[in-house]
């Protein structure tokens, strides 16, 4: 008798970002931001703020905002000095290129950094949500004691969310479409297909995080589609919430 055909995974719940909201990406975020299904308070934007932000894309900018759309910190330049350690080389050549520009600095550099990217919102007369995404999500030689001290509460990684006032480090499933290389397309597609189940079999929501430039890129049919798929969306900060205490489900 042929297998009985396996039951469809359930959909999970999930945490949508945008990253690299720039001058220069204005166009593709918008587009992105059309094509959602998500209602604002559950897209949550990476700002990048020593871009040259004219008052045009400030204006933008307070519109998203007094959308409904959360504003979070992004780095500061999203680029950074070519690469020095071994491990910044490999980091540059697999995943971030040149943009991880935390692994460029030192950890008072990292901090110095941070509370400028903070200060920079309050400056613009913008309100920053508590979380802070270093670019490529490489966090660099700060350690998370340090974190404490900083403006910003969450913290993103590649590996999770890291409350800074709990002090605890919640692992959440990912997924991305930055494939711009068939190597990166037969990557993304396997991790995207393991983060997706890794979501679907636990209470772990799953973090979609999008790039300006994915519909154009190789996995641009999955982009969407995958943000539709899912059964709720969350805040980043609901999102721990529930982790830090399952009776919230």
């Amino acid at each position: 008798m042929p297998a009985a055909p396996s039951e469809p995974l359930p959909a999970p719940r999930a945490l949508v970002s945008i990253h690299d909201v720039m001058p220069e990406t204005r166009q593709q975020v918008s587009q992105i931001l059309a094509l959602l299904p998500q209602a604002p308070q559950a897209v949550t934007l990476l700002v990048v703020p020593g871009r040259d932000w004219q008052t045009a894309d400030l204006d933008w900018l307070h519109q998203l905002q007094q959308q409904g759309y959360p504003l979070a910190g992004h780095g500061w330049l999203h680029r950074c000095e070519p690469p020095i350690s071994l491990y910044h080389r490999l980091h540059s050549l697999l995943l971030s290129r040149r943009v991880a520009e935390h692994l460029s600095l030192s950890a008072s550099g990292i901090e110095a950094l941070i509370r400028n990217c903070h200060q920079w919102f309050v400056d613009q007369g913008l309100q920053p949500c508590e979380l802070y995404v270093p670019p490529a999500w490489a966090m660099g030689a700060i350690h998370r004691q340090q974190l404490a001290d900083m403006p910003f509460r969450l913290f993103e990684t590649l590996s999770g969310v890291y409350d800074a006032l709990a002090q605890k480090m919640h692992p959440l499933p990912l997924v991305g479409f930055e494939a711009d290389t068939p190597l990166r397309e037969w990557l993304l597609r396997g991790f995207n297909h393991l983060n997706w189940r890794r979501a679907s079999h636990s209470d772990q929501p799953l973090r979609i995080g999008i790039h300006p430039q994915d519909l154009s890129l190789r996995l641009r049919n999955q982009v969407i589609p995958m943000a539709q798929s899912v059964s709720a969306s969350l805040t980043y900060g609901d999102a721990v919430d529930l982790q830090r205490d399952p009776r919230l489900l």
